[in-house]
């Protein structure tokens, strides 16, 4: 199991599936989870999460899910907090390989975010107001994950996300392969075409 952080914008998402195609793996994103859900549309909007009770027992669900499928997991964006840190280190750190933090500065994530705005309709990503409050939300929490999963000798890699998707993935996969020697790739080619056109969280 991998861990994907990322600020909004990042690449999250499309980084995750590229991951998936290239080693067969499943990607549970923390945001499309909830999304899908229906349920918690204003609090995203307003660029605040939800409860971690609420969020634990999502992901749990999709997790436990991709296990009985046989898949291995990439979560992405999840754990978000320190309570969700800790209960994931405290039942699962036994299957997780590591965790990978893209990072890319703020001033292209506005111009990524104000894209994917226009052609995605994301309610989340217009205001400038509600994008920052979700940056400190982040910087805030990574701080106090990364010592919980570092405690149980997760091992914690940070990558550059600026480049083209391809570069990106390339990156990430050599890092996969550190952490994971195990993981073997089982797509050779990914349409690097059609992800941009998702390059988002």
């Amino acid at each position: 199991m991998i861990i994907l952080f990322g600020l909004a914008g990042s690449g999250k998402g499309t980084q995750g599936k590229a991951l998936s195609e290239i080693f067969g793996w499943r990607t549970l994103s923390v945001g499309q989870v909830i999304r899908e859900t229906g349920e918690y549309d204003d609090i995203v909007n307003r660029g605040e999460l939800i409860p971690d009770e609420d969020v634990i027992k999502l992901m749990n669900k999709q997790i436990e899910k991709a296990e009985k499928e046989g898949f291995d997991v990439i979560l992405d964006g999840y754990p978000r907090d320190k309570s969700q840190a800790e209960y994931i280190s405290e039942h699962m750190a036994d299957k997780i390989d590591g965790a990978i933090i893209l990072e890319v500065p703020k001033e292209e994530l506005y111009e990524r975010l104000r894209l994917r705005s226009e052609f995605e309709g994301r309610e989340d990503d217009k205001e400038k107001e509600s994008i920052d409050r979700r940056f400190a939300i982040f910087d805030e929490n990574i701080g106090s994950i990364l010592p919980i999963l570092e405690a149980k000798n997760i091992p914690v890699r940070r990558v550059d996300g600026v480049g083209t998707v391809e570069e990106v993935t390339a990156r990430l996969v050599a890092v996969v392969k550190e952490i994971n020697p195990s993981a073997t790739e089982q797509a050779q080619d990914v349409n690097g075409e059609e992800i941009e056109k998702s390059y988002g969280e």
